[in-house]
């Protein structure tokens, strides 16, 4: 990142790539209450989607693994640290958006408590959700984690970052280079699943989002 705050792209040819895998199902996931920062553990649902990406993933054979602190993540990550024999490196950089008391609410009681705030929230305004972060300071946080460990990657290789929902959208958004109010065009991931990130000549490009399968090729005239 550039001393303006603006994301420093990739030097072209290099064929970096990067995997952001949201971490497995959780309780809070299926109540569906606000996680945020909230340190919850995986169900056994969650662990089995892990093993499961964990197969696909290092068949990738990537060459680092990075991953928020939170248990949910952590714990997904070794799953692939497992197979691939390599060393998980952990930053709080990645945790997920800290949202103050919207933390441990459901869905519809934030919607009941909170409308407006989340009505703001839902048309691309800068909001400090139950007091919590703005969008922005998430990815001022996360992406330069991402790009810390994308810059060590030997020419063609492949990074695994394991995060939440959240900071991955916020975080892709920063390195596509879009303005805040169009991340929420991101739609969100499912549990387990993963968005990549290649590089082009003009920067990081969206190879895939909220896929649960290998990436394929692109056969057509936007290779």
């Amino acid at each position: 990142m550039s001393a303006t705050g603006e994301v420093t792209a990739g030097r072209p040819g290099r064929g970096r790539r990067v995997i952001l895998w949201r971490h497995g199902q959780t309780s809070w996931n299926v109540e569906r209450r606000f996680q945020g920062s909230t340190d919850v553990a995986l169900t056994e649902a969650g662990i089995a989607q892990a093993r499961r990406a964990a197969r696909l993933l290092a068949s990738l054979k990537p060459a680092a693994i990075v991953a928020s602190d939170l248990q949910r993540a952590a714990h997904t990550a070794a799953e692939l640290a497992v197979l691939t024999g390599l060393d998980v490196a952990q930053d709080e950089g990645l945790r997920e958006t800290y949202a103050g008391v919207w933390q441990g609410l459901t869905h519809e009681d934030i919607i009941a408590r909170y409308g407006e705030e989340y009505a703001a929230w839902k048309r691309g305004e800068p909001v400090r959700r139950g007091g919590g972060e703005l969008e922005t300071e998430v990815a001022d946080r996360a992406a330069p984690v991402v790009l810390r460990h994308a810059e060590k990657l030997p020419d063609d290789g492949t990074l695994v970052v394991v995060s939440h929902g959240g900071t991955i959208r916020t975080t892709i958004g920063r390195l596509l280079g879009l303005e805040p109010h169009h991340w929420e065009s991101l739609g969100g991931l499912s549990n387990c699943c993963w968005s990549v990130l290649g590089e082009g000549a003009r920067g990081w490009r969206l190879l895939e989002h909220n896929a649960g399968t290998l990436p394929e090729p692109v056969l057509g005239d936007d290779d």
